[in-house]
């Protein structure tokens, strides 16, 4: 039986992936994200409660044996990073983590793919994933260098992206933080940020598995 149609993420998940089409077709073919490079879908890494709930979106609009699977390997990532971090087993929220703690628990887990990644290198959530993998491939810039986004792209010429999508680029940050700020008021969260697996669970979910004492959801 079909799951549910799902929804279409929010207009700022759609201009960020025109902006990285155009941003894409004016490097001239420099970036090399293609289907089957998963550089960038291993290791954890925060998303905003923006991302967590398009990605609970996308996951209600799922076949249940699919949605199952990613959950579970979300269960099992997350039981990990608290056997390590175990603050993590008070609240899922980074907001009072230092930059240092984050990046000693990326390290940690940078071997783990993200729970979405299928075997076939396909994403299982790809319309509503986070919008930082929606912009992941386009050279940085530092003091007017640019550099390449990933261990992959350090291997070819580095190109600098026109000024105009530099500024279309804060633009789009600035309704990031809109967005979130709209959506912290209207659920009464205090927080903003999650390591991504948190973001394929309902808190029900993880409240669940963590009484059951099994780390399986029941």
């Amino acid at each position: 039986m079909a799951g549910p149609t799902p929804s279409n993420p929010a207009p700022l998940y759609q201009k960020t992936d025109h902006w990285f089409q155009r941003a894409t077709a004016a490097l001239l073919g420099e970036v090399p994200c293609r289907l089957g490079c998963t550089s960038c879908c291993i290791g954890p890494f925060p998303i905003t409660l923006l991302d967590v709930h398009t990605l609970q979106q996308g996951l209600a609009g799922l076949p249940p044996d699919h949605r199952h699977r990613i959950e579970q390997r979300a269960i099992e990532h997350t039981a990990a990073m608290e056997t390590a971090f175990p603050q993590l087993t008070h609240t899922d929220l980074l907001d009072n983590w230092s930059d240092q703690e984050i990046d000693r628990l990326v390290t940690e887990f940078d071997h783990h793919p993200c729970p979405a990644l299928e075997e076939n290198g396909h994403c299982g959530v790809y319309h509503h994933r986070p919008l930082v993998c929606r912009s992941m491939g386009i050279p940085t810039e530092d003091r007017g260098l640019a550099h390449g986004a990933c261990e992959v792209q350090t291997f070819i010429p580095i190109l600098r992206l026109p000024s105009a999508f530099r500024e279309e680029e804060v633009r789009l940050v600035q309704e990031e933080a809109a967005s979130l700020d709209a959506l912290r008021l209207a659920t009464g969260s205090t927080g903003e940020e999650v390591f991504l697996p948190y973001g394929f669970l309902h808190r029900e979910t993880r409240e669940t598995c963590e009484k059951s004492g099994t780390g399986e959801a029941v």
